[in-house]
């Protein structure tokens, strides 16, 4: 914890803060660390316990993903409420543990946004991995009845969803374009040049270009 302390740097916490997070530690530095400390189990359970987002964010780097019973996942995905601590929880640990999918079902549709937004998280892995576990048309008449008015968090999660769907699925691409275009989500977000659009008409055209003929 000392050894976090001694990294945390002002002008990164001050940017970090402007996306909701909470800590002013360089992610190389910390990665720096994880490498040296290797896999931890138990060290990474204690350091989550401080609820601290550094410290957190070190734990996810060096537990061990399929040493979580789901119930363990469950209780730490609810109290991650840092969006980068919830993302790396998500993308590091629950999708290489074998409770994942029991998660995305218990997660999808929690009154929580939060929570739902990383159910949201690992349905859009799975549009692109294991479609046949979804129904596509489902989801997107719950995107196109909910996206609109739902929380940022989870609205930026169902977004990913319905462009990955128009970019992975030919036959529901025109229908996930329709919708982008209909209901204007994230179309004015600012975009740094050459990054591509969030807008999911935008996003879906530009990665659709990208795939080999």
């Amino acid at each position: 914890m000392a050894e976090l302390a001694a990294l945390e740097d002002p002008k990164i916490r001050e940017v970090n803060e402007r996306h909701g997070d909470d800590h002013g530690v360089n992610l190389g530095k910390l990665r720096a660390i994880a490498k040296r400390l290797k896999t931890q189990q138990e060290l990474a359970r204690e350091l989550w316990k401080t609820g601290d987002t550094a410290a957190r964010l070190l734990a996810l780097l060096i537990c061990r993903p399929k040493g979580f019973e789901r119930d363990e996942l469950d209780i730490m995905l609810r109290e991650a409420r840092k969006p980068k601590v919830q993302d790396w929880l998500v993308n590091y640990v629950v999708k290489k543990n074998a409770h994942a999918e029991e998660l995305r079902l218990i997660w999808f549709r929690d009154p929580d946004p939060v929570v739902a937004s990383a159910g949201w998280a690992l349905t859009t892995e799975n549009v692109g991995k294991k479609p046949e576990s979804l129904d596509l048309e489902e989801l997107l008449d719950l995107i196109e009845k909910e996206m609109k008015t739902a929380p940022d968090r989870l609205q930026w999660a169902m977004n990913a969803c319905l462009a990955n769907i128009g970019i992975e699925h030919a036959g529901h691409r025109a229908r996930a374009v329709a919708i982008g275009e209909r209901l204007e989500v994230l179309k004015d977000y600012p975009t740094a040049p050459g990054c591509t659009s969030p807008f999911a008409p935008i996003w879906i055209a530009e990665m659709v270009r990208r795939q080999p003929a």
